[in-house]
């Protein structure tokens, strides 16, 4: 007997080891698509790091050559907007150095937090008298001439947290309507409808289009990405159809002038045109940085969403291509994370934010050069918009964040 006791003490002692052991804890934690939490942090990716400081000092460097003739117009300063940019270029490379070092599986719990917050702030901007209004959209919050911002740029990192989230926990259920594509379906579509009535197209595509990035990552069913893309195009097709036959007037002035924007270039299509002009007058090599002649209140939107036509006009065809591949230099090394990431919740973090980004690129880059209708987007780190820059630096932080986790090769 006594030694029939000892053994169930032992048994006892030995389950509660059993439940005590970080290693096996971790293992129902991944098991549960949770993802595991390391003990410990590494250095943060380098090589990205540099990239991201590279493109946050080619922006200043370009918005202020882009800008100053406005700004010294518009306030007597020629600095106004390099200042205002620069600090908050500050504050988002300190909030990219400190996400770095915090673990991002923290974010987890900030989920469902940051998307009831954009929700309301989306809601926020459509009450009457509280939202402000330019260019016939009303997208801002805060006080004009001082201090606005989107909230769709916050409703942007929600979905990537909150997709990231509870993708990671689903693993196989993805392959399944109810669990895999109903509710983020549903999700992506009340945003698009908060923002569409705002109007803010650029946002809506940005969302939606990295929303479904991840489902398709995280495991969507091959049927659903095929049925996904097919619906998207007829629903594009179906729109374009209906805007040239007037039954849809939102952007029809912008479909027709991407398709000629000569036939009226002195009102609807004089942006697209003075854009034309400032990319052919920049040749191979461009007139000289600072040497713009289009930004002198020809070009519209000089310093936001049209920056790159100044990139172009100034640095030339050499320039230009530079610039775009310092950008897909971070875009591929930040998918290459996503590969190395200890857990399915890291990567997925980092792809919705590499996703984003490369959206937001190509997107700018293909409205400023024609190729597609304009859509009032701006282009990463370059275009003017403190808040925008600043949350996506911190989106940086978080890539860095997952990158001090990357686990250590074998035998190094």
């Amino acid at each position: 007997m006594p030694q029939t006791e000892k053994r169930k003490q032992r048994g006892v002692f030995a389950r509660k080891r059993v439940r005590r052991d970080p290693g096996q804890s971790q293992a129902r934690g991944q098991s549960r698509g949770q993802g595991v939490r390391p003990l410990a942090a590494g250095r943060m990716d380098l090589p990205f790091l540099l990239l991201t400081l590279l493109l946050t000092i080619m922006g200043l460097v370009m918005l202020f050559s882009a800008s100053f003739p406005s700004a010294n117009y518009e306030s007597g300063d020629p600095a106004y907007y390099l200042k205002r940019q620069g600090l908050f270029a500050l504050l988002g490379l300190a909030a990219m150095l400190a996400m770095a070092r915090i673990d991002y599986h923290r974010l987890r719990g900030m989920a469902k937090i940051l998307m009831y917050v954009s929700v309301f702030l989306l809601a926020l901007v459509l009450v009457p008298g509280v939202g402000i209004t330019q260019n016939r959209a009303t997208r801002w919050l805060g006080k004009a001439g001082v201090l606005t911002f989107q909230p769709s740029e916050i409703a942007k990192l929600a979905i990537i947290v909150y997709f990231a989230d509870s993708i990671s926990k689903k693993k196989n259920l993805m392959e399944n309507f109810k669990y895999g594509v109903r509710p983020y379906i549903l999700i992506l579509g009340f945003f698009a409808g908060l923002m569409l009535l705002e109007p803010h197209l650029s946002g809506t595509i940005l969302i939606v289009g990295t929303g479904i990035v991840l489902m398709i990552v995280g495991g969507l069913d091959k049927r659903w990405i095929i049925g996904g893309i097919s619906g998207v195009a007829a629903v594009g097709l179906i729109y374009v159809k209906l805007v040239e036959a007037g039954i849809i007037s939102y952007g029809a002035d912008r479909i027709r002038m991407w398709k000629d924007p000569w036939i009226d270039a002195l009102d609807e299509g004089y942006q697209m045109c003075q854009s034309l002009i400032a990319i052919g007058s920049g040749g191979l090599t461009g007139v000289g940085l600072g040497k713009g002649r289009q930004k002198f209140l020809y070009l519209p939107e000089e310093h936001n969403d049209f920056i790159f036509a100044v990139v172009c006009e100034e640095l030339g065809l050499i320039g230009a291509t530079l610039v775009m591949l310092v950008f897909a230099l971070l875009i591929l090394r930040g998918f290459w994370i996503a590969l190395q990431a200890r857990d399915r919740f890291g990567a997925l973090l980092v792809v919705g934010v590499m996703t984003q980004i490369s959206l937001q690129t190509f997107l700018n880059i293909a409205v400023v050069s024609g190729l597609v209708p304009a859509t009032g987007i701006s282009l990463p780190f370059f275009s003017y918009g403190g808040t925008a820059l600043a949350l996506q630096l911190f989106e940086m932080g978080i890539v860095l964040s997952v990158s001090r986790q990357i686990p250590a090769p074998r035998g190094g």
